[in-house]
């Protein structure tokens, strides 16, 4: 509130000062740091001749306690030089958790006013003035936090400024060759209908236009505008830009701020005032320079946010491997990024061949939603795949050594893994061999559309130390992989969401699966992914999903000389041709599930 053109205090519970803006401090000739811990009764209230006002009469204090609200004008605060200053104030509590956390006091010098004390409704239009300025920078700090586009929330924020501080306004945005200016919004409260056909690039600058808008874009300081010079002064650089506003919306003046925070440049807020309005006055014109900061914080935080959102993800996809070819077996994997910036984190698939010649399947979850979360997972993913090319030994030793790994030589926090062998003759049967620390289970979905949940092999998290675990380890599990049939690995934002429990997701996924078995009998294993995704659409966390599907019995046995299928896929998101919905490159086909032999879920 530096600029809101008014003296801001706050107060603790006790009374004692918080917080001091610019305003208070050249009202009070005092520095915040001297009035910072102050019981600011004590410090600053006086009657008019210097006495102190007694404590039990301070009206000031009074939402501390019991009333909601206070405002008046025959107050005086006690200067630094010993002098005192009439006030014009108001008091409002702060309320946290609904309970009250201290007071804000604004005021401001009543000495230009005095000679108008005695005219009430000039009393009350001072003191009304100061309040609705207050509302406003309030609402405008509600808009600005909300998390719709960048693009919605400047649109709510001109709806609040027409017509509260001009007939008219519009946002100019700066594109990515700096030459070009987006017109994203304008509102026009006599104008409606003008206002929005004017939305759209503003191209084709002269290259004095080019040189004022850059200067008042990088500039500190507003650019105050005039109807008549735009208008009919062919010299005005802002004739380019602005003209066409003037000439479709009207208006005498405006008033023009930069959209700047941390040294970047975004755009300007553009003001104007129509009629017999008057020009706006300084304090306004400080007022929206404080909201043309704001908004381009607001700005400056949603490039942050989405550069955030593309490292973690171009990082994950990155990291997440190719697949392997064996004989008959297919594969297919996807990863599906989350929709926010704050949910990509820590998910993914790996597989691979052992010295051995077994294939690795892998799935795990980092804790964590947040680049970090995507390091460490390639941390875990990379120390897992090291040990078990290194020791040829069952899944529950190599879940062990890992788990020591982790817990002794890394800081990432807990992982959910599910790691498996494939183990079996060339040409099958096969068999997986598993351990699972604290993951989703597995789903072996059959032929003929029965589904079954591998719950064996389950135990605590990776990452928790000996004391946590109390003596639970990762057992060993085996289960016979039935020819045709797919085993599902996959990670718990498929199944589960903020507005779907996992019993329920769970239950949604073994059905589709179910269903699509049979359905897609004979099709690739690549439809059945991007099938089930299409179907369970998951929304907020990202998901991988890893499936392997076998061949039917007696393909890929000594003599049988049939090529492999064609879909052998290595489907990592970097292979754009068989992109899952997830990489957002493609829309899947969906079947009609008419006549699906179960109700969904």
């Amino acid at each position: 509130m530096r600029d809101l053109g008014a003296g801001v205090l706050t107060l603790d519970t006790a009374g004692r000062v918080t917080s001091v803006n610019p305003w208070a401090e050249r009202l009070l000739g005092r520095s915040a740091r001297e009035m910072a811990g102050q019981d600011a009764h004590d410090l600053l209230h006086r009657n008019a001749d210097g006495s102190r006002v007694p404590r039990e009469q301070c009206t000031l204090r009074r939402p501390l306690y019991q009333a909601p609200a206070e405002e008046g004008s025959e107050e005086y605060f006690l200067r630094a030089d010993g002098t005192t200053v009439p006030i014009i104030w108001t008091t409002t509590p702060l309320i946290r958790n609904g309970r009250r956390a201290g007071l804000v006091v604004v005021f401001h010098d009543f000495t230009l006013h005095r000679s108008a004390v005695e005219d009430t409704a000039a009393r009350t239009a001072a003191l009304e003035t100061l309040t609705t300025r207050l509302h406003l920078l309030a609402e405008v700090s509600t808009v600005l936090i909300t998390t719709e586009s960048t693009q919605g929330t400047i649109r709510r924020l001109l709806r609040l400024l027409v017509p509260e501080l001009g007939q008219w306004a519009a946002v100019d945005v700066c594109s990515a060759q700096r030459d070009v200016l987006e017109r994203v919004a304008v509102r026009s409260s006599e104008h409606p209908h003008r206002a929005r056909r004017l939305r759209g690039p503003v191209t084709s600058l002269p290259e004095p236009a080019r040189v004022a808008v850059n200067r008042l874009i990088n500039g500190d300081r507003p650019v105050r505008l005039t109807g008549d010079e735009l208008l009919h002064d062919p010299d005005e650089p802002l004739a380019a830009t602005h003209q066409v506003l003037f000439e479709r919306l009207g208006g005498h003046t405006a008033v023009a701020v930069p959209l700047r925070t941390r040294g970047r440049s975004y755009g300007i807020l553009t003001v104007a005032r129509t009629g017999y309005s008057p020009a706006h006055t300084d304090a306004e014109t400080a007022l929206l320079a404080d909201i043309g900061r704001r908004v381009g914080l607001v700005m400056d935080n949603a490039r942050l946010y989405h550069e955030q959102q593309n490292v973690a993800e171009t990082m994950q996809r990155q990291l997440l491997t190719p697949l392997p070819q064996v004989n008959h077996v297919r594969m297919a994997a996807r990863y599906w990024p989350a929709e926010s910036a704050m949910e990509v984190g820590g998910d993914w698939y790996d597989a691979f061949l052992l010295g051995d010649g077994v294939m690795a399947l892998v799935i795990g979850d980092v804790v964590g939603h947040d680049l970090k979360a995507a390091a460490h997972m390639a941390e875990v993913r990379n120390m897992l795949r090291a040990l078990a090319w290194d020791h040829q030994e069952p899944p529950s030793l190599i879940m062990h050594r890992l788990d020591e790994a982790v817990t002794n030589t890394s800081d990432a926090p807990m992982a959910t893994v599910v790691f498996a062998r494939v183990e079996g003759p060339e040409g099958g049967p096969w068999q997986l061999h598993w351990v699972n620390a604290g993951h989703p289970p597995p789903l072996l979905v059959m032929r003929d559309g029965e589904t079954r949940f591998l719950e064996g092999g389950h135990g605590p998290l990776i990452g928790m130390s000996a004391t946590l675990r109390l003596g639970l380890d990762w057992p060993d599990a085996r289960e016979d992989l039935p020819p045709e049939s797919i085993l599902l690995l996959y990670t718990d934002g498929l199944v589960e969401s903020r507005a779907r429990p996992i019993d329920l997701g769970m239950a949604k996924l073994r059905h589709h699966a179910g269903v699509l078995a049979r359905r897609l009998a004979g099709r690739s294993i690549d439809d059945f992914c991007d099938e089930l995704l299409a179907r369970i659409a998951p929304r907020g966390d990202d998901v991988a999903l890893l499936a392997l599907g076998l061949p039917a019995a007696g393909v890929g046995a000594p003599g049988d000389t049939r090529p492999p299928p064609p879909d052998q896929s290595t489907c990592s998101p970097a292979d754009p041709e068989r992109a899952a919905p997830g990489s957002r490159m493609q829309e899947p086909e969906v079947l009609d599930t008419t006549h699906d032999e179960a109700e969904e879920v």
